[in-house]
């Protein structure tokens, strides 16, 4: 693959769409049957969540594991031959047990659970998810099709390729039928980027996989039945429960009658996005599995035309998707993020340059009707305020360059009393901290001290000036939601301004959300907003606020517990076995010093970590060995690989209050301290800067510690 498709990014932009719609269609009513669908919901032509009591944008396996696993690639030097136990490595690197991505459903009932366990013995892939090892029940369970479609996206036009990797990744925790299904997804996602007939992508997919395997007779069957009755997708249906249903074969949610619904939604579906979708939705079992990658392949292969055809799924998801991982700065992202994720990495296995819309500015907008999660306010004093459209800055009369993309904020009756807001969260809404979905772990993604910059520009017909500026919420007294303002522009009519915006110390607050709010006596009129965006390391305190849990959540937990200690320390940790790291930030920070003291009741070893990138990729800093025979020491986690950089006895005890100091620098350099005044100790060494950047916190090998309020400050300028 040394080329790209014309319009590669934009059918990438689809297919993410495509598969996070098709979760959020088919979540509500996982599992049931299509008798039980079809008497309580009829067709699921469109979302069903509120008819069932539940939130649309929830995180789920389908959507984590399938950008997460993904990261084997960059992480393991864009390597287009990358095998098992590289993307296995990665899995040990991004999962937190039995608390991220996963279905802990346990050994030989999860399949994914058991594969885990497996890899975390030490057993590598791709023998953590062979049959030899774990039967062929389990080993043919769905999920190596559920978390296919990434690996489809980043071979645009090469469906060898792609089953190549689908394959490898499959291994790691599946085997026989399920990898022959993962293959046929893959093969059938990469070549839809030059291919739209439904029947040649499955002619092209087929060459990937035995002939004489459950998955080809299936594929085979489906298309004969479909021939010969091309109409009715019941009856077909009929004939797959009859032959290849769930009865026919054990676990809960086997990939042979998966596999069968998804071929019956892409061939019944008559190239339709929408109705593709409610065959397969309606069809039963794994409805939110099987319309998400239905929902992927028909976005790459129609494209963004395919999915606003008919219904608007759009509006409702508004980009938004959580990837709770290890990874605790990427869990509240989007569609367009994501994209560019996919992107980049395509476009490094080519030998190209990453692409960075307007200079790297988190929100570019850059795509058709995106919005990166900025949706209208629904408060009383803002409700029915502001609509937001995705344009052209052609369209908005800004002709520098035209053909980039903004959003219009379309605003009208604003006076006193009447505000419109637009906001895009960055980190857990209230909604997500109450549930629903698999379990969230997130940090902010905006701290105090980081600069926000935006770009706005009223519109060249405006009547009256308008009044504009940046807002963030934080999660306040209770965890109500409070808001924080800068001072509000004034905007004459077609002027543009360049906001910045230092964000003031929240006293422990996580912010919930950033936006823009038009005041004042605006009336009514337009205004632009071209990017969002901010960077590099905060200079914050990181510690718990006068009220209110939210707090919490704003730290990756991977220790045993997490506890609360009063006034004297805020943080304590458990750890019963093995290594736990308490932990947030975003793997972008660089280039800035963590500091904090603590007390050890009972440890093997304690202290801090920097440049988190992951479970098993940081640097710490570490006491062990209580007593005369203490020792601290600057190490280097790296996969399986744990390296002392620098070493020097510092004898200490059990309850003695210890200084911990650690700086990253963006030049490789980590500069560590532990103790003051005479018995302080110094560590440095030096790193590749490739692996300085990333998330910061406390680390515990087994035992009991307690930590003071933690300091991050920022050495950029």
């Amino acid at each position: 693959m040394n080329t790209l498709p014309r319009d590669y990014e934009q059918r990438v932009y689809a297919g993410v769409l495509g598969k996070i719609i098709g979760v959020y269609l088919g979540r509500p009513f996982e599992g049931w049957s299509n008798k039980r669908i079809e008497e309580e919901l009829g067709e699921v032509n469109y979302y069903v969540h509120e008819r069932l009591n539940h939130p649309l944008i929830v995180s789920d396996d389908d959507i984590s594991g399938t950008f997460t696993f993904l990261r084997a690639l960059p992480d393991h030097g864009l390597n287009p031959n990358l095998k098992a136990k590289d993307i296995g490595e990665t899995w040990l690197n991004y999962l937190i047990d039995r608390r991220t991505i996963l279905w802990w459903g346990g050994m030989g009932v999860s399949t994914e659970h058991t594969a885990y366990l497996r890899l975390k013995s030490g057993i590598p892939a791709p023998k953590s998810g062979s049959i030899a090892l774990n039967g062929a029940v389990v080993a043919e369970q769905i999920g190596a099709q559920i978390f296919i479609d990434g690996w489809g996206m980043v071979c645009p036009g090469d469906p060898e390729r792609a089953s190549a990797l689908a394959c490898e990744a499959g291994s790691v925790s599946h085997d026989g039928e399920a990898l022959y299904g993962a293959q046929v997804v893959a093969a059938m996602e990469a070549q839809a980027f030059v291919e739209d007939d439904i029947n040649k992508l499955l002619d092209i997919a087929l060459t990937f996989i035995p002939r004489a395997s459950v998955i080809y007779q299936v594929i085979q069957d489906i298309r004969e039945w479909h021939a010969r009755d091309p109409l009715d997708w019941r009856a077909t249906l009929r004939k797959i429960e009859d032959k290849y249903g769930y009865d026919k074969y054990g676990g809960g949610c086997h990939m042979v009658p998966n596999h069968a619904l998804i071929i019956l939604g892409l061939l019944y579906g008559d190239d339709d996005f929408q109705k593709s979708l409610m065959v397969t939705n309606t069809a039963g079992w794994d409805t939110d599995c099987n319309s998400a990658n239905v929902g992927c392949l028909m976005g790459i292969k129609n494209g963004l035309a395919g999915i606003e055809k008919t219904a608007d799924f759009r509006t409702p998801v508004a980009d938004r998707l959580y990837l709770p991982t290890a990874d605790g700065g990427r869990c509240v992202t989007d569609a367009v993020r994501e994209s560019y994720e996919i992107i980049n990495i395509a476009r490094g296995m080519c030998g190209l340059p990453a692409l960075s819309p307007k200079q790297g500015m988190r929100f570019h907008f850059s795509f058709p009707d995106s919005v990166q999660g900025f949706m209208p306010e629904d408060s009383p004093e803002s409700r029915g305020t502001v609509t937001i459209r995705n344009i052209s800055q052609h369209e908005a009369g800004v002709e520098d360059p035209p053909d980039e993309r903004v959003l219009e904020l379309r605003y009208h009756g604003i006076a006193p009393g009447r505000i419109a807001r637009v906001a895009t969260a960055t980190f857990l809404t209230p909604e997500a901290l109450k549930g629903g979905g698999y379990f969230m772990m997130a940090c902010p993604t905006l701290y105090p001290g980081q600069v926000v910059r935006a770009r706005l520009v009223a519109d060249s017909k405006n009547i009256r000036r308008t009044e504009a500026g940046l807002f963030i919420r934080v999660y306040g007294k209770d965890d109500a939601l409070e808001i924080i303002r800068t001072e509000r522009q004034s905007f004459d009519i077609g002027e543009a301004h360049s906001l910045e915006w230092v964000i003031p110390d929240t006293a422990g607050r996580p912010i919930a959300e950033i936006g823009i709010e038009i005041s004042g006596a605006s009336g009514d009129g337009k205004i632009y907003l071209g990017w969002v965006g901010w960077g590099g390391a905060p200079k914050t305190t990181l510690r718990k606020p006068e009220s209110g849990k939210a707090w919490r959540r704003a730290w990756v937990n991977a220790v045993d517990e997490f506890r609360e200690w009063g006034v004297s320390r805020t943080f304590g940790l458990v750890q019963n076995e093995g290594t736990g790291l308490l932990y947030q930030g975003e793997c972008s920070w660089s280039d800035y010093a963590l500091v904090t003291s603590g007390h050890a009741h009972l440890a093997e070893a304690w202290g801090i970590v920097a440049a988190v990138r992951g479970m098993r990729r940081y640097f710490a800093v570490i006491l062990d060995n209580a007593g005369v025979d203490g020792r601290a020491r600057l190490i280097e986690r790296y996969d399986d690989t744990e390296t002392v950089l620098a070493e020097e006895a510092f004898p200490w005890a059990l309850y003695e209050n210890v200084p911990f100091t650690i700086t990253i620098g963006k030049n490789g350099q980590i500069m560590a301290s532990v103790g003051a005044d005479i018995r302080q100790i110094r560590l440095v060494a030096q790193s590749d800067p490739e692996r300085t950047h990333g998330a910061a916190g406390m680390y515990l090998h087994v035992g009991h510690c307690q930590f003071s309020d933690v300091r991050i400050e920022s050495m950029g300028a």
